[in-house]
């Protein structure tokens, strides 16, 4: 196939435009030749006019009598004839000859050798007159003969003229057509193509069939169009692929949502296990799904939740032992499993295939790569979950092991409060109640002794004994009851300092005062119910061995915690130290070493006693709880 040669757009406005220029360029030489040759004829008329005046110049001076400037002026008009016979290079002065001009220029020159004769002689003849009449015509019909060839270059001077007018505006109405077609028209459908894409209609192309500049635009243009049209037509279906992806993800945060709620607010394990086994077969599709729990071999796997299941299924199932069927994966099992029930080509029976199903998914249930337990999807149809749904699976059945974890751990710290609560009783039964009784029972021994020697008065004074024991001892067990009734605030002691001497006071009927200064980091609980005992012991001896009056509490918050028990009772030595008498002062300073705190004791014989207790500023920030930091009004004077 011969492919057409491809013209450029210049080289097409060249082709179009190039005749007429040659054209206008041929009809200016031919104006400036015209123009070169009516300028020359025109010098030749006015040399022979100059003729004609030197004629009628010779005869009137030959006439007048002054033959000295006849020489001179014949020259001239011989000089005349040769500048017409052969032209003046030095301007542009010429002949048109042709043969009427040629035959009147030799008749001049006849005329001039029987002229010239007469005017060397000098001597004015009979019939000079007539003679120069006839010349002097003679030059005019010479002259008339130039000036009828001008008149001709004349008007081949106009038609040439004319002809360039209308080549000028022939060659104007072709430029135009040929910019209107070449141009000015494929400029347009590119313009209406492109304010068609910008409307969105990207299927618009611009029709060429030319190879220039115009050509390749378009060609480019509506290959650019096209690429445009396939990427918006891809950007659709990008578009709708990633709104479905977004609705799944949408659909998937839901339902991590749902079952992120359920764990949350499960509170046991049944409500638990009900509510996710109904949870994932709704967010599987399944028409059936079980639950299983591992024991700590993997070895048996027992049925929490079932939901979709024949009861004979349900009750055949309920406790399985690893390999028994096609539940309860091995340990070693990495992940999903999808199992083709009636493709295993076993010849044992199986209950979910009787029941109508068809696909088996199980996932099993980890938490730190353990094995805790499974759930069963069963399907009535084929099935095979995508790579979505089984990240989906996996990562709520993460969510299940760390909620049943949580109960677990949650039912553990429950044993272990009720644990410590327990030896909290046994140490404060054992460091109050306890030594009132060993005391009791060292007196009944002694009363038994004196009934045995018969001494009433070692009786006497043993019951005495006696029954201040039992009275001290009924005290302690009020006051311990009171003490596991009062409860600390998280964010503020003074409420339970208050409720606390006020019930000093009901039960010894002493004047107590509270006073706080400061404003410092809150108490943690565990930290609060401490120091609580503490004072409560202080308060305890206060009540027991003081014999006082008032009791006064004073907290200081900063720049450490303070809290300091006085009172206006009997005092002690204090410089001779704690012996083994002093019970409720060694279980202080147990209490408060226990803590990391200091307890110092200041007393004096007759000037009552101060129990300081001092809590060291890294042992408050340490143990203060992060929701407990925000900003609390300074406590003032609070009275008991």
């Amino acid at each position: 196939m011969t492919r057409s040669k491809q013209r450029s757009l210049g080289a097409k406005l060249a082709l179009a435009g190039t005749p007429f220029l040659l054209l206008a360029l041929l009809a200016t030489a031919a104006t400036l030749w015209v123009s070169w040759q009516l300028d020359g004829g025109a010098a030749a008329v006015n040399e022979a006019g100059r003729m004609r005046m030197q004629t009628y110049r010779l005869a009137l001076t030959l006439s007048t009598g002054q033959p000295a400037e006849l020489p001179e002026l014949v020259q001239k008009f011989e000089s005349s004839l040769a500048v017409l016979r052969h032209g003046d290079p030095e301007r542009p002065l010429f002949v048109p000859w042709d043969d009427t001009v040629q035959a009147r220029f030799a008749l001049i020159e006849r005329d001039w050798q029987s002229f010239r004769p007469l005017l060397v002689s000098g001597v004015a003849q009979a019939g000079l007159r007539a003679h120069t009449i006839r010349f002097v015509e003679h030059i005019d019909s010479f002259v008339m003969g130039i000036e009828a060839h001008i008149s001709r270059w004349t008007a081949i001077l106009h038609l040439l003229q004319t002809s360039m007018m209308v080549l000028v505006v022939l060659g104007a109405v072709v430029m135009l057509y040929v910019g209107q077609s070449l141009v000015l028209e494929p400029v347009g459908q590119l313009k209406q193509a492109i304010e068609k894409i910008l409307g969105g209609d990207f299927a618009a192309r611009v029709n060429h069939d030319s190879s220039d500049e115009f050509g390749t635009l378009a060609a480019g243009f509506n290959d650019m169009a096209a690429h445009l049209q396939s990427m918006y037509r891809h950007l659709e279906a990008k578009v709708a692929e990633k709104t479905a992806e977004l609705e799944e993800k949408r659909e998937r945060l839901e339902n991590l949502y749902q079952v992120t709620t359920l764990v949350s607010r499960a509170t046991s394990l049944d409500e638990l296990a009900q509510g996710f086994a109904h949870n994932i077969m709704h967010i599987a599709h399944a028409d059936g799904v079980t639950l299983r729990w591992s024991d700590q071999a993997n070895q048996r796997y027992l049925m929490l939740a079932a939901h979709g299941l024949p009861a004979e299924m349900v009750d055949a199932e309920h406790c399985i032992h690893r390999g028994d069927c096609d539940c309860g994966a091995a340990p070693g099992t990495a992940g999903l499993r999808v199992i083709p029930i009636h493709a295993l080509g076993d010849a044992r029976e199986r209950l979910c295939g009787k029941a109508g199903f068809e696909t088996l998914v199980t996932v099993p249930v980890r938490l730190h790569e353990r094995l805790m337990g499974e759930v069963d999807l069963f399907f009535h149809a084929k099935v095979t979950p995508s790579g979505a749904e089984r990240s989906l699976f996996e990562a709520l059945t993460s969510h299940l092991a760390s909620a049943m974890e949580n109960l677990r751990l949650n039912a553990l710290e429950m044993e272990a409060a009720v644990a410590q609560e327990r030896n909290l009783l046994a140490r404060e039964l054992h460091d109050s109640i306890a030594q009132s009784l060993a005391f009791l029972k060292i007196q009944v021994q002694l009363m038994r002794d004196a009934l045995a020697a018969g001494d009433r008065e070692a009786m006497a004074r043993v019951l005495e004994e006696i029954d201040a024991g039992v009275r001290e001892s009924y005290g302690d067990v009020r006051e311990l009851l009171l003490h596991f009734r009062t409860r600390t605030n998280t964010e503020d002691i003074e409420t339970a300092l208050t409720t606390t001497l006020h019930k000093f006071e009901l039960q010894s009927g002493l004047k107590a005062h509270l006073q706080v200064q400061g404003h410092g980091l809150p108490l943690a609980p565990d930290l609060q119910i401490q120091v609580l005992h503490i004072v409560q012991e202080a308060l305890s001896n206060v009540r027991k061995h003081a014999r006082a009056s008032q009791v006064w509490l004073d907290v200081q918050q900063q720049p450490e915690w303070r809290f300091e028990v006085r009172d206006d009772g009997s005092g002690f030595d204090s410089e001779a130290g704690i012996d083994d008498s002093h019970v409720g002062l060694r279980i202080m300073s147990e209490r408060a070493e226990r803590i990391g705190a200091r307890l110092d004791v200041i007393s004096t014989p007759g000037a009552g006693t101060s129990v300081v207790l001092t809590l060291p500023a890294h042992l408050v920030a340490a143990s203060v709880p992060p929701a407990a930091l925000s900003p609390a009004p300074p406590l003032e004077h609070a009275p008991s």
